[in-house]
């Protein structure tokens, strides 16, 4: 039998995991010259932490989870980490610790949903939280540091999307003019919408068929979505936001359909998108969720976040080149040519050899097919003078130095 991945799951493979491990090290770097700390919770969770924290409205709980029993015991596979990260912040006492409180994370996330570009059963992501602070300087920070930090992995056509959907208080008019215009068409809306006509009309906003996405550009419809149903404290909230965006240079455009798929936003919403990655374009997405403590068990604390998926990520930055071997080494005395290796490898100079010993002209295509910048040839003469060859594959120049001349060198 022939053993395969199964479908929605991808092996990340050696020619891949390096542009994996760079934007890790980058995100880590980022996160932590903010002052968030990393904090990593279990892969599975109490089922009703989701369905209460993310909303039985959602497309996540309501068709995506990987639920199982154990022992009478419902739990299912995290389809997302903000859940798990605030049950963690109540569990351990963490809103007695000062604020703001700055989390962030990495990992592997479960949604059972079709497979496509960017977009797997079991994919990864990586996120910040912050707890702790009510005023829009937190919904700035976080902003600025998903753009920042996508910027420095030089990534390019990025666009800053956000929008204010208010607090539950305010919502309430806005969610009755909704359902008022969409009544008279709702049969022509998919199923999914039906189910959320009832239970929250603004998930149909979010909808992604394209027949909804055209009802939804009907006049009357667009007429209610521009109409400003926020309160006057939400207003303020994100008339603030706006000037703190202008202020650190971070360009923005405010779209009044983006509402995100899960139920606990509220207030501040947004998502940066790539027009390099097609049609599933979403890089990063999150917003303010300062229901959500109280909703899970907790004391009310005002939190915001985001997350970015490592997959598109990942997509987009594959035209960045492997880090090349610093030397390859070519020799025919295997025990001399592994103890050099590992001199070089201990002054932070990345090395290998063929084990095989084989002929030189063999071992030096073998360096230039995996990309080495150098070769360093190891022979009787070298070994009997300590002058070794380099030879540099870009250029074919080749050199006599010594071993203390080539730790100056790299």
């Amino acid at each position: 039998m022939n053993y395969k991945a199964p479908k929605g799951t991808k092996d990340i493979l050696p020619s891949e995991s390096h542009i994996w491990q760079y934007i890790e090290k980058k995100a880590q770097k980022t996160f932590e010259n903010a002052n968030y700390k990393e904090i990593r919770t279990p892969i599975f969770e109490s089922t009703e932490l989701f369905t209460r924290g993310v909303g039985d409205s959602t497309d996540i709980v309501n068709k995506e989870m990987y639920t199982f029993t154990q022992k009478d015991r419902s739990l299912t596979l995290r389809p997302e980490n903000t859940a798990g990260v605030v049950r963690a912040f109540i569990e351990h006492g963490m809103n007695r610790l000062s604020t703001p409180l700055k989390l962030w994370y990495k990992g592997a996330m479960f949604r059972y949903e079709r497979p496509q570009a960017g977009r797997q059963r079991q994919f990864h992501q990586l996120g910040v939280e912050l707890f702790g602070i009510e005023g829009p300087s937190a919904d700035a920070e976080v902003i600025q540091l998903a753009m920042n930090f996508l910027k420095d992995l030089e990534l390019n056509n990025l666009c800053l999307e956000i929008n204010n959907i208010g607090c539950p208080a305010c919502r309430d008019e806005y969610k009755n003019k909704l359902k008022a215009v969409i009544q008279p068409k709702l049969e022509e809306f998919c199923e999914d919408c039906h189910i959320r006509f009832e239970k929250n009309p603004l998930r149909i906003l979010d909808c992604k068929n394209e027949k909804c996405r055209e009802l939804l550009s009907s006049e009357e419809i667009e007429t209610v979505i521009n109409q400003d149903f926020i309160c006057e404290e939400c207003v303020k909230h994100f008339e603030e936001l706006k000037k703190y965006l202008e202020t650190l240079n971070v360009d923005y455009k405010i779209n009044k359909k983006l509402v995100r798929g899960l139920d606990y936003y509220n207030r501040t919403v947004f998502e940066i998108t790539s027009s390099d990655l097609g049609s599933q374009n979403a890089v990063c997405g999150g917003g303010r969720y300062d229901p959500l403590v109280k909703t899970l068990g907790g004391e009310y604390t005002p939190a915001i976040g985001w997350a970015i998926g490592m997959e598109r990520l990942v997509s987009l930055y594959k035209s960045k080149q492997e880090n090349p071997l610093d030397i390859f080494i070519v020799s025919s005395c295997a025990k001399e040519a592994l103890n050099l290796a590992f001199k070089l490898r201990k002054a932070n100079i990345s090395a290998d050899l063929d084990f095989s010993a084989r002929k030189f002209a063999k071992q030096i295509e073998k360096a230039s097919k995996i990309g080495a910048k150098y070769v360093l040839i190891l022979g009787e003469d070298e070994l009997n003078s300590g002058i070794l060859t380099l030879k540099n594959l870009s250029t074919g120049q080749q050199s006599k130095v010594s071993l203390d001349q080539i730790f100056e060198m790299f």
